[in-house]
């Protein structure tokens, strides 16, 4: 035996056991965990805006009363489409640059740190949630789970080509030391709860 596979060998012999179970939610301190509350209160201390609707038609007067709708606004929901754009998605994604707002769905979203789960299913292009101003997701109340290690089950052996996890605007702190929004992504996070 060669000393790499030696060395790798007892490598292995020494890891520790993993279990694929979910952690105890009580030792956690988590037993009385609300994900929806848990949800609200972590995204808004990361910079991002949460509202609940009920339908469609709370959504569409929302992004009435907070956007300028003379901008690009961008969707991959049927229901939203008074707002233009449902055929972009085989564009050129340079086309995409003066897009004001997106929205899209999330697949599911995570309390503990308030991430969505997006795939090139629901994005349309995978570009979209990056080069817009703003980013509007659509999060059905009843998908949100406590940790992310239920999200990673929940993935689990999924199969497609593009996926990410999105957390509030993008922000960076890497220029000049100073809180940048929007540097490397949307400057703005709406989630809209849907029951």
């Amino acid at each position: 035996m060669d000393s790499r596979t030696a060395i790798l060998e007892k490598i292995r012999q020494n890891q520790p056991v993993i279990s694929a179970e979910l952690p105890n939610m009580e030792v956690l301190g988590l037993e009385s965990f609300d994900v929806v509350e848990k949800y609200k209160m972590v995204l808004q201390s990361i910079g991002g805006d949460c509202v609940d609707v009920s339908d469609y038609s709370d959504m569409i007067n929302y992004v009435k009363n907070h956007y300028s709708t003379d901008k690009r606004i961008i969707t991959t929901i049927p229901e939203l489409a008074e707002f233009g754009a449902t055929n972009w998605l085989n564009d050129d994604p340079h086309s995409l640059e003066d897009v004001e707002l997106s929205i899209v769905r999330a697949h599911f979203g995570v309390a503990e740190n308030s991430a969505l789960w997006v795939t090139d299913a629901v994005l349309g292009q995978r570009v979209t949630p990056f080069i817009s101003q703003y980013l509007g997701i659509i999060l059905s109340k009843k998908d949100i789970v406590a940790t992310m290690h239920q999200a990673y089950q929940l993935i689990g052996e999924s199969k497609y080509d593009f996926g990410t996890f999105i957390a509030g605007p993008s922000k960076t702190a890497d220029i000049e030391q100073s809180l940048v929004l929007g540097a490397h992504g949307a400057r703005g996070l709406v989630v809209f709860l849907m029951n």
